[in-house]
C-alpha cells in the first residue's frame, strides 16, 4: 500500500474515531459557538473540531514518519511546520474559548509563521517569471513568506461560515497539491497532504450540515497555515515556474472571497477585520440557495479551481498564465453580478 493511501485512511479513521470525543469534551468545556445576527445556525454548537483534525493528523504522520524518505534538511523543515501548525492550534483554541481580538490574534499567526521561516529556515528564497527566469527575493525573503503564511491561515479561516465548508474546500485544495506532488514526484508532499485530505474527510462527516460540531479557529487555521506550508517547503524541490501558482489556485475561493472582503469593507468606510453577511455564501444564501446547496456549488467552484491548478502543471508558462487569466476573469465577472462588492445593510448591525 503506498505511503500516501495508508496516511489517508489513519487520518479519516482517527478523526471518524475522536471528534465525538471532542464534542462531548466541547460541551462540558463549554467551547460552544453561541448563534448571533451574523452566524446562519440557530442553536449552539461545539467547536473545537480542530482538536480533532490535529490528532488525526499526527497520528498518520507519526505512523508512517519513518517510511517515507526524506532528506535531512527537509526533515527539519518538515518538524519546523508541525511545531508551528502546533502553536496555531494552541492559538486556534484560545480563541475558540476566549473570543481573542482580531489583532491578538493576527500577532499570533505571525508568531507561528515567524517560527517557521526564521527558527526553522522556510522561505521562498525565489519565484519564477513566465519565461522562467528566477526572481530571487534575498531580503525581502522573510517578510514575503510571514505574509504567505499568514494570509493563507486567514483565508480558510474566513470562509468558515457554513457547515462543512471550510473542511471541503480545504479537503480539495490538499487533494490539489497531492497530485501535483504526485506528478512531480515529491512523495513527502503527496504523503503531508493525503493526511491533510483524511483528517478533513474524516472530520467533515460530523460537520456536513446539519453540523454536530464546528471546526473553530483550531481548525480553519491549522488547514491554511499547514497548506501555505507545506506549499513553501514543496516549491522549493520544484523548478516549475507555476509552484506557488498551484496553492494559490487549490485556495483559490477562499482567497477570492478574503480579498472580496477587504475590497468591501474599505469600500464601505468599516474597518477590514469588523465581521460582515457579504461572504460568498452569505450572497448564495441569499440568492435562495439552502446551505447544503450553497456548500455543494462552493466544492465544485473549488475543484474546479484545482483543476485548473492541475492544468498549469502540462502546459506551457505562457498556457498557465492565460489559463490563470480567464479563471480570474470569471470568478470577477460572476461576483460582481452577485454584488460581492458592496456591503450589506446587515453589516453594521452585527
Amino acid at each position: 500500500m503506498p505511503d500516501y493511501v495508508l496516511a489517508f485512511i489513519i487520518a479519516a479513521g482517527v478523526a471518524l474515531f475522536v471528534t465525538p470525543g471532542v464534542i462531548f469534551f466541547a460541551k462540558k468545556t463549554g467551547a460552544m459557538d453561541a448563534p448571533d445576527a451574523r452566524k446562519v445556525h440557530k442553536r449552539p454548537v461545539p467547536r473545537i473540531g480542530g482538536l480533532g483534525i490535529y490528532l488525526a493528523f499526527m497520528a498518520a504522520m507519526l505512523t508512517i514518519v519513518n517510511e517515507v524518505p526524506v532528506e535531512p534538511d527537509v526533515a527539519f523543515e518538515l518538524e519546523g511546520l508541525v511545531v508551528g501548525g502546533s502553536l496555531i492550534v494552541l492559538l486556534g483554541l484560545i480563541d475558540d474559548y476566549k473570543n481573542l481580538p482580531a489583532k491578538v490574534k493576527l500577532v499570533g499567526q505571525i508568531v507561528a509563521a515567524c517560527v517557521l521561516v526564521i527558527g526553522f529556515d522556510v522561505r521562498i528564497d525565489f519565484i519564477t517569471d513566465p519565461f522562467g527566469d528566477y526572481l530571487f527575493l534575498e531580503w525581502f525573503a522573510i517578510p514575503a513568506t510571514v505574509f504567505w503564511i499568514v494570509g493563507l491561515t486567514n483565508t480558510v479561516n474566513l470562509i468558515d461560515g457554513l457547515d462543512g465548508l471550510a473542511a471541503g474546500v480545504s479537503c480539495i485544495a490538499a487533494t490539489t497539491i497531492f497530485l501535483v506532488a504526485l506528478q512531480q514526484s515529491i512523495m513527502f508532499v503527496a504523503v503531508f497532504c493525503a493526511a491533510i485530505a483524511g483528517a478533513a474527510i474524516g472530520f467533515l462527516y460530523y460537520n456536513f450540515n446539519p453540523a454536530r460540531i464546528f471546526m473553530g479557529d483550531s481548525g480553519s487555521m491549522f488547514f491554511g497555515y499547514m497548506l501555505s506550508g507545506i506549499s513553501v517547503i514543496g516549491a522549493v524541490k520544484s523548478a516549475a515556474t507555476i509552484a506557488l501558482i498551484v496553492p494559490i489556485l487549490a485556495l483559490g475561493l477562499p482567497i477570492l472571497d478574503t480579498t472580496f472582503a477587504i475590497i468591501r469593507r474599505y469600500r464601505g468606510g468599516v474597518p477590514i477585520f469588523k465581521p460582515d453577511k457579504g461572504h460568498l455564501h452569505h450572497r448564495l444564501l441569499d440568492l435562495g440557495f439552502t446551505q447544503r446547496q450553497a456548500v455543494l456549488l462552493m466544492y465544485v467552484i473549488s475543484a474546479l479551481l484545482g483543476l485548473s491548478a492541475v492544468a498549469l502543471t502540462e502546459v506551457s508558462s505562457q498556457f498557465a498564465i492565460l489559463i490563470v487569466c480567464v479563471v480570474v476573469f470569471v470568478v470577477l465577472f460572476g461576483a460582481k453580478k452577485i454584488g460581492i462588492f458592496h456591503l450589506k445593510e446587515q453589516a453594521h448591525e452585527s
